[in-house]
C-alpha cells in the first residue's frame, strides 16, 4: 500500500473502551480499511451508535486507535507525540458537528476568529478581512455582530462552516452536519459545502443519516457491526 497516494489512509484501525459494569473491552470498531484522495468527498452512513462518530474522532486526531494505523499525506499519526496531534487539528483539519457549538456571549465574525486565538495568534487586520470575506460568502454578509440568539439554526451553522474554514484545512470533517435543519436549511448547507469541495478542491467527509446529503458525495461508505463496507460494493 502506498499511503503517501492518498491525503487519509487507515490501515486495519480498530477501537475499544473500557466500559464500567463490563469485564474486558466494548469493541467499537474492528479493521477498519479506508482510503480518501485529496479533493474527493466521502459519506459515512450507518445507525444511531454504530461507531460513526467514532471513526471521525480517530480521522481527526482528538482519538487513537486501540490498533492500526492512521496516515495524514503518508505520515503515521501515531507517532506524534499531543502537542503535534494539536497542531496538525488546528492547521489541517476542520469540524463541523450537529449542533454548531458557538460561544452565545459572541458575535459571528468573534466565533469565526477563535480558532486563530486558540493558536496564541494575534488576530490581525488581514485575519478579520478573511473571516468577513468568508462569511459575506456564505451569505451572512450582513451578520457579523449578530449573536447566536439573533441568528436561525442554518445561519449559526454557516457560521459553524466558516469557523473550520479560517485555518484553511486540507481535510473537513462533517458530523451530521444537517441533522438539527429543517429541509431547506439542510439542503442550502449541503449546496455550500459541496460547492467547498468543488471550487476550493476541499477533501470532505460526511458521518450522515442524510440520504440526500450522502448521495451527493463521490463515494457511501456504511457502518454496520463496527465494520466500514463501501455501499457501491454492496448493493
Amino acid at each position: 500500500m502506498n499511503e503517501a497516494a492518498h491525503l487519509l489512509t487507515l490501515s486495519g484501525v480498530s477501537k475499544s473502551y473500557d466500559m464500567p459494569g463490563h469485564e474486558g473491552q466494548i469493541s467499537i470498531l474492528h479493521d477498519i480499511n479506508l482510503d480518501v484522495s485529496r479533493g474527493n468527498r466521502a459519506a459515512v452512513m450507518g445507525p444511531s451508535g454504530c461507531g460513526k462518530s467514532t471513526l471521525l474522532n480517530l480521522i481527526g486526531t482528538l482519538d487513537r486507535p486501540s490498533q492500526g494505523h492512521v496516515f495524514m499525506e503518508g505520515r503515521d499519526l501515531a507517532g506524534l507525540n499531543d502537542e503535534e496531534l494539536a497542531s496538525l487539528r488546528n492547521n489541517a483539519l476542520g469540524f463541523i458537528f450537529q449542533h454548531h457549538h458557538l460561544l452565545p456571549q459572541c458575535t459571528a465574525l468573534e466565533n469565526v476568529l477563535l480558532p486563530l486565538l486558540v493558536r496564541s495568534r494575534r488576530v490581525g487586520d488581514d485575519d478579520m478581512q478573511k473571516a468577513e470575506a468568508l462569511l459575506d460568502r456564505v451569505g451572512l454578509g450582513g451578520r457579523f455582530h449578530h449573536r447566536p440568539g439573533q441568528l436561525s439554526g442554518g445561519e449559526c451553522q454557516r457560521v459553524a462552516v466558516v469557523r473550520a474554514l479560517i485555518n484553511d484545512p486540507i481535510l473537513l470533517l462533517a458530523d451530521e452536519p444537517t441533522g438539527s435543519l429543517d429541509g431547506d436549511a439542510a439542503k442550502s448547507l449541503a449546496d455550500l459545502l459541496i460547492e467547498l469541495n468543488e471550487k476550493d478542491g476541499l477533501t470532505l467527509i460526511v458521518a450522515t443519516h442524510a440520504t440526500a446529503l450522502a448521495e451527493r458525495m463521490h463515494r457511501i461508505y456504511t457502518l454496520r457491526d463496527g465494520t466500514l463496507h463501501d455501499f457501491a460494493l454492496d448493493d
